[in-house]
């Protein structure tokens, strides 16, 4: 409850935590909407692949490019000023550099560059999900050695929704589920990036103008971005996943405690302590009431034992809603604001040295499913792409199926058929030699073992 002080000490005494961007779309483009106006940051760079479109960011995002687009690190680092980049490496080793926050959207890269920020001893705020999900133990892991932060991305659903389970720990209660709200239907599964802009009402014209990118929001749509967050959650949090993928229950926020419960007190999940998605529409396509399509929450109870009496006759002394027993209740937020919010874990990783969420255990994974009949020599395109979307399983159950990381389900050519609806093996496709293949495989061999995975099978 401190860092706009600490952030504003910082500005008072000339040390601004010094940023840079990776990845200049639209997460990175809200984030720059508000480092702009918040006192005790500084823009040292932005790499972009395209220097043109880092320059457009600003300009979209209030910046008066002209004043303040420097000639070179060295000159940004002086001047208060901003360097923009086509060269990721540079940014990173560029001097007094603090906080690297990665956005590119690719996991090979936001490895690549985690690992980079490590060497160089930046603290790195990791937006990629998809990179945290297939490989994010272990750069956690290599970043606590190193003495910096490796921190989710505050604003997005798995940092918001860590934050809500811990409250529920500190305050002593016990987390029963936890995990986000999302747009579903089963047919999603099969959207494309060619049909996707009908499912969220815009037309092509209207996605284009805000920068959205058909591949990135169809993951959101055909259930692979839910199933990614809710590892990453699971894995951050030490909670599990259903054993066979999410569920995706229609249900409203007055419903969370008595829906998301286990299956022997009335609700749906297998056991307490796991994550779930809920859909804001019914089965049949007709809106639930007071839906949480953009929201998050956490499920919670008092002590289940007789001594949990107290506890509980507060929850109805004070107005919780619970479910019929009184036992489960739930919190949420009903907004997350992505990029707009990512300054609290700059902050957070640069002024206090602690992650808004980080990664702990191998406890969830997520595997290429097939949306379509395959065929061998087709080539996987990824999250949200033509081809394949991403289904969550316990760590355990993906391994023991030799299920491909969606994570790594890029451009990788099919030696066999593979039905619709089908799991993508490893042994199904030819995967090359690649640094994000071997960091992949070392994380499996580190962190299949762990006492949180293996408390998770």
């Amino acid at each position: 409850m401190n860092l706009a002080r600490l952030l504003k000490a910082r500005a008072d005494a000339g040390r601004p935590v010094r940023v840079g961007l990776i990845g200049a779309g639209k997460f990175g483009s809200m984030f720059l909407s508000q480092l702009r106006t918040t006192p005790g940051l500084h823009l040292l760079g932005i790499a972009d692949l395209s220097v043109p479109r880092a320059r457009a960011a600003l300009e979209a995002t209030g910046w008066d490019a002209e004043a303040v687009v420097a000639s070179s690190f060295t000159e940004a680092l002086g001047t208060g000023r901003t360097m923009l980049t086509d060269d990721a490496a540079a940014l990173i080793a560029a001097d007094g550099l603090d906080v690297v926050v990665e956005v590119t959207g690719s996991p090979a890269a936001g490895a690549a560059h985690a690992l980079l920020a490590i060497e160089h001893g930046r603290h790195i705020v990791m937006v990629t999900v998809e990179a945290d999900v297939l490989v994010g133990p272990l750069l956690a892991e290599r970043a606590r050695k190193a003495g910096v932060v490796y921190s989710m991305a505050y604003g997005d659903q798995p940092a918001l929704v860590c934050e809500m389970v811990d409250w529920a720990r500190t305050c002593g209660f016990n987390v029963v589920c936890a995990g986000k709200g999302t747009k579903y239907l089963p047919s999603f599964h099969r959207s494309t990036p060619d049909t996707i802009w009908s499912l969220y009402g815009l037309t092509p014209e209207q996605a284009a103008q805000g920068g959205m990118n058909a591949q990135m929001f169809n993951s959101f749509a055909d259930g692979t971005k839910s199933s990614i967050e809710m590892a990453a959650i699971a894995n951050a949090a030490g909670l599990t996943a259903p054993s066979d993928g999410l569920l995706f229950p229609p249900c409203g926020v007055d419903d969370l405690a008595t829906i998301l419960r286990p299956r022997a007190a009335g609700g749906i999940l297998e056991h307490s302590g796991t994550v779930e998605t809920v859909s804001s529409l019914e089965r049949d396509g007709r809106p639930v009431f007071r839906d949480l399509r953009w929201g998050v929450y956490v499920v919670f109870e008092a002590d289940p034992s007789p001594r949990g009496d107290y506890a509980r006759r507060c929850f109805k002394e004070y107005g919780v809603v619970t479910d019929a027993s009184g036992r489960y209740t739930a919190l949420y937020r009903p907004y997350h604001l992505i990029g707009l919010e990512l300054g609290v874990s700059v902050a957070s990783a640069a002024l206090r040295h602690e992650p808004t969420g980080v990664t702990e255990a191998f406890n969830a994974d997520v595997v290429a499913v097939a949306k379509c009949p395959l065929r061998a020599g087709e080539t996987l395109d990824g999250e949200g792409g033509f081809t394949v979307w991403g289904k969550l399983f316990p760590a355990a159950t993906s391994l023991a199926k030799g299920g491909l990381p969606i994570g790594l389900a890029h451009h990788v050519t099919l030696t066999r058929d593979i039905p619709e609806g089908e799991i993508v093996g490893w042994a199904d496709v030819e995967v090359k030699d690649s640094p994000a293949v071997r960091l992949r495989r070392e994380m499996e061999r580190s962190f299949a073992g762990s006492p949180a995975s293996a408390a998770a099978e």
